[in-house]
């Protein structure tokens, strides 16, 4: 083994993290984003972080973004929301919301890289990638997936006995499958470069690859597979 990452504190705990990734694994991602730096090195950057409740997406950002992407400017309306009220944070989602998109337009009108955290789970993400692209940006969308919304509800409640924010059962499970959906139908489409990890376990496993000027190559088809049938579940039989 190669590398081990910690969460930074108060982060969500080491089962979602990028805790351990082999040489192999490693080296070959670093070619994969080697190759969206060779041919965006003059585009400024958009990292969209996805996946659904409890996947480690804010673990991950924090070693992903500054580590290996050289990204310094993260938009999390959940860390915006927190700030404006620690101990009622959904209270306040609407204006977290809005000074997210604030904020986005800023660094837009900046010119630089910068990145958002989402389940995917709404389509109105697909306007702004637009927006972004027309405006000279390479998107980069990094998906991380959970085996089940069974293991996003036992994430999601660890993290509450840590202090976290709770999210709903019927929420979490509409959102892992929207999420799905929407990537399979939406999101990868458009997106310059995408990748699907598995971060169901401590090592996280890369699942796919692809994007609009790069062919999709299958890593794991068996963990594949299973996400596009889940893409096609309705989320109510559950």
């Amino acid at each position: 083994m190669l590398l081990k990452y910690s969460p930074k504190p108060n982060c969500f705990n080491a089962a979602a993290n990028w805790a351990v990734i082999t040489i192999t694994e490693l080296i070959a991602q670093l070619c994969f984003f080697w190759s969206i730096f060779i041919i965006f090195s003059l585009m400024p950057n958009l990292y969209i972080i996805a996946g659904c409740n409890g996947a480690g997406k804010t673990t991950a950002s924090y070693t992903v973004l500054p580590e290996l992407l050289n990204c310094y400017e993260f938009v999390n309306a959940d860390n915006i929301a927190a700030g404006i009220s620690p101990f009622n944070p959904e209270s306040v989602a609407l204006g977290a919301g809005r000074i997210m998109l604030q904020r986005i337009e800023e660094l837009l009108k900046q010119k630089v890289d910068f990145a958002i955290e989402t389940t995917l789970s709404i389509r109105s993400y697909v306007s702004m990638i637009k927006k972004v692209q027309q405006n000279g940006y390479n998107v980069t969308l990094l998906y991380f997936w959970l085996k089940s919304p069974q293991m996003a509800m036992q994430r999601v409640a660890l993290r509450v006995s840590e202090g976290g924010h709770n999210i709903p059962k019927d929420v979490i499970i509409r959102r892992y499958y929207g999420g799905l959906k929407n990537l399979i139908q939406l999101y990868i489409p458009i997106c310059d470069k995408w990748l699907v990890a598995n971060n169901t376990n401590v090592e996280p496993i890369f699942v796919a690859r692809g994007g609009l000027r790069f062919e999709t190559s299958i890593i794991k088809a068996d963990i594949w597979s299973t996400i596009l049938k889940q893409s096609d579940d309705n989320e109510s039989k559950y």
